[in-house]
C-alpha cells in the first residue's frame, strides 16, 4: 500500500454501529488481531489482553453496559480489549495504541467498527468483567464491535489548523 492509499484508509476508518448478519471469519479475526498486537508499547511490555466475544447472549449482556454500547449485540464479534495495570504504567496509551490498529484492520479488510469506551468507568468496568469473568488486576479499556457493515459513511478528517502548534504553544 503506497502512502496516499494509506493515509486515504485512516480516513475512511468511521465509526459503525450498524451490521449485517455476515459472520467475521476465523481469518478475519486473526487478521484483526494480528493487526492489534502490531502496536507499539511502551517498554514493549505489551501489556494488552483481548477477550474475543462472539456468543449471543455474552454480546447482548455487553450491549447493556452502558447508553453507548447498544450495537454489541448486532455485531458479529466484539472484541474486549483489556490490559495487565501491574505490567505497565503505560497500559491506556498501549492498549489504545492496539485499538486503534484493530480499527484501522477492520476498515482495511472492508469491515465495520466502532470503539466504545469502557474506562475509566468503574462501574462499566465490573460490568464487563463480571459478564466475561475477567479477573480484577485485568483493566478493561474498551470494547470494539465489528461486523460486515449495514451503513455507509464518508470518508473525512476532523483537521483544524486552530489544534496544531509550532515550536511551541
Amino acid at each position: 500500500m503506497n502512502e496516499a492509499n494509506m493515509l486515504d484508509m485512516i480516513k475512511k476508518r468511521r465509526s459503525i454501529r450498524k451490521y449485517t448478519d455476515e459472520a467475521v471469519t476465523d481469518e478475519q479475526l486473526r487478521q484483526l488481531l494480528e493487526a492489534a498486537m502490531a502496536a507499539p508499547s511502551g517498554n514493549n511490555v505489551q501489556p494488552w489482553e483481548f477477550v474475543v466475544v462472539r456468543d449471543p447472549d455474552l454480546k447482548r449482556q455487553l450491549a447493556q453496559t452502558h447508553t453507548w454500547s447498544y450495537m454489541a449485540a448486532d455485531a458479529a464479534v466484539v472484541f474486549v480489549v483489556c490490559a495487565n495495570e501491574r505490567a505497565s504504567h503505560h497500559w491506556i496509551a498501549d492498549a489504545s495504541a492496539a485499538t486503534e490498529n484493530l480499527l484501522l484492520a477492520a476498515t482495511a479488510l472492508g469491515l465495520g467498527a466502532v470503539w466504545v469506551g469502557i474506562y475509566p468507568g468503574t462501574d462499566r468496568e465490573a460490568h464487563v468483567r463480571r459478564v466475561l469473568d475477567i479477573p480484577e488486576e485485568i483493566r478493561v479499556l474498551c470494547l470494539v464491535p465489528v461486523g460486515h457493515p449495514a451503513e455507509s459513511k464518508a470518508a473525512r478528517t476532523q483537521y483544524r489548523e486552530s489544534k496544531v502548534h509550532y515550536e511551541g504553544w
